[in-house]
């Protein structure tokens, strides 16, 4: 049995036994239980200046395959989100470009695909109300027009702005206003971006929440849902009780999506309520939120928590605090797992998680299993410990 090595904090090397690859199968028709996104990474050509505060230069074909490999298992992409490195990376002009291939490649395979909208492009830190609305009006019709669906992502710039919860009303009326087709709200909590701490007018979770309801009643036909990433599983099942008929919770809760994802009975008459998914985890284990998904299609909800229930450790430790380098770990998948040729990221952000984090997600991939090609997982996993002068 191929075994598989894995690194203590204090340097030791020690030998687990490498799992085989669980025996999914994708899917032969659309999902339907649940609605499934996986928020995509992107690839950077690993010779090239990708190094802090230099422009993107991203491997178009990996980053496009991985999107393929995403949409194959059933999932649709959340694309230009913050898995994209919007903020940590990914400056405008690739955002654009990722927006258009993506949209290209989605119509060849029937794939579903959201983008994020914000206001990222704009350099200023600070700016007006009215600025902000502009900001968000020029990525929104760029969108449109390239003919994906929209993510309404938290904007900074608003953050910033924003002295009221009506200031937050205000900015969201007038871009829903001009939307063409329903978007999906997005709530991303601290942990992920500092700077969006009181995010809909307070630091309260339930006050926010009042906010959030006030925008989507007034903008019913503009909204069809909200991803919400607040890392509070609570929090998110009190919203997700008191959203209208015509919203969707897409939980973005990459701690404890499993249950979130499974949903409850209801209580005292009230109606059973899930949460649909829009994660960043999802592209580190689509096979697994794949058959997950599946088994929930064929009324099995215990494989489906014998399935899914394993890797939410595997997700917990990718984004442990701080949780905003998360997408250290994605990569870091994705590249065991054959997906990308190198270890590298944009902003040469590959190296913000230490060995002894990863050896941790190598092994809980290991337990979960996530790793889809274990043997080539394993060894490309030695040959960087190799390189770190570390030997079995």
């Amino acid at each position: 049995m191929t075994e598989l090595s894995l690194l203590e904090p204090a340097g030791a090397i020690r030998q687990v036994s490498l799992n085989p690859a669980p025996a999914f199968t994708k899917p032969v028709r659309p999902l339907t239980s649940r609605i499934a996104y996986a928020a995509a990474h992107v690839i950077p050509r690993p010779f090239a200046e990708n190094v802090p505060g230099a422009p993107a230069d991203i491997d178009w074909d990996a980053t496009l395959a991985f999107r393929h490999h995403v949409w194959s298992w059933g999932l649709g992409v959340a694309d230009a989100m913050d898995t994209a490195q919007r903020n940590m990376g990914l400056g405008a002009a690739a955002t654009r470009e990722l927006i258009s291939r993506s949209a290209a490649e989605a119509r060849t395979v029937g794939g579903a695909l959201v983008v994020g909208v914000n206001t990222d492009h704009v350099e200023d830190e600070q700016i007006s109300l009215d600025a902000v609305i502009d900001a968000y009006l020029e990525q929104l019709h760029f969108t449109e027009e390239a003919g994906a669906g929209v993510v309404l992502m938290a904007s900074r710039h608003l953050a910033r702005a924003a002295e009221t919860a009506e200031d937050y009303r205000r900015v969201y009326r007038a871009v829903l206003d001009a939307a063409t087709t329903p978007v999906v709200l997005h709530w991303l909590g601290a942990a992920f971006d500092p700077i969006l701490a009181g995010y809909f007018g307070s630091t309260d979770s339930a006050t926010a929440s009042n906010t959030v309801l006030a925008i989507i009643e007034e903008n019913r036909d503009a909204i069809s849902g909200i991803k919400m990433s607040l890392l509070d599983a609570d929090a998110e099942i009190a919203l997700r009780a008191r959203l209208p008929e015509s919203a969707t919770m897409f939980t973005g809760d990459d701690f404890n999506y499993v249950g979130l994802i499974a949903g409850d009975d209801g209580a005292e008459g009230a109606p059973a309520r899930h949460s649909d998914a829009l994660l960043g985890a999802f592209a580190a284990v689509a096979p697994n939120a794949s058959a997950a998904i599946q088994a929930l299609d064929a009324g099995d909800p215990d494989v489906y928590h014998r399935i899914l229930g394993p890797t939410e450790a595997l997700s917990r430790q990718v984004f442990a605090a701080p949780t905003f380098y998360y997408k250290t770990g994605v990569a870091f998948l994705s590249w065991l797992n054959g997906h990308q040729a190198a270890f590298s990221m944009v902003g040469g952000l590959h190296a913000a998680r230490s060995l002894p984090h990863l050896s941790e997600i190598v092994r809980l991939a290991n337990d979960s299993g996530a790793l889809e090609r274990p043997e080539l997982a394993a060894a490309r996993w030695s040959s960087l410990l190799t390189l770190n002068g570390l030997h079995a």
